[in-house]
């Protein structure tokens, strides 16, 4: 049911944590569907040298928040921007249908975090990002 790609990284998680001095932090999701998503990332230069997750969900979440981090260090911010849940279930080998808004929830959430970093500098995130969706009891 799930790939070897999902199970490793619900099994052995990258970039757990958080960055205290985070210079953009993005939280989505909500307790009524069981998922929440938070995501740290440091920025130097105009590219993302470090991201950490929190996340309380399923294994598929973990999975999810775990692979997006990957995809995002190391890239411009503007880069990080284009990560979509489609990116993120392919980097995975794939997620059963049932699992795939925790994809969603792991693409929000960066660019929830990529949003505040704009924020935080005086820059209207909105033209940039799009809008963020808020999980509203998971009717993704």
């Amino acid at each position: 049911m799930y790939t070897e790609q999902v199970m490793e990284h619900f099994t052995n998680p990258r970039n757990m944590g958080e960055i205290p001095d985070a210079d953009g932090v993005g939280e989505v999701g909500n307790a009524k569907c069981g998922d929440i998503m938070k995501m740290f990332i440091k920025v130097d230069n105009g590219v993302i040298t470090d991201c950490k997750f929190k996340t309380y969900g399923c294994g598929s979440a973990i999975a999810t928040s775990s692979i997006a981090t990957e995809m995002v260090k190391g890239r411009k911010i503007e880069d990080a921007i284009g990560l979509s849940n489609k990116a993120v279930v392919e980097a995975l080998g794939g997620l059963p249908p049932h699992k795939i808004h925790c994809s969603v929830l792991a693409e929000q959430s960066i660019k929830a975090a990529v949003s505040d970093y704009y924020r935080r500098r005086g820059i209207d995130p909105l033209p940039i990002v799009g809008e963020i969706h808020e999980c509203e009891g998971c009717g993704i």
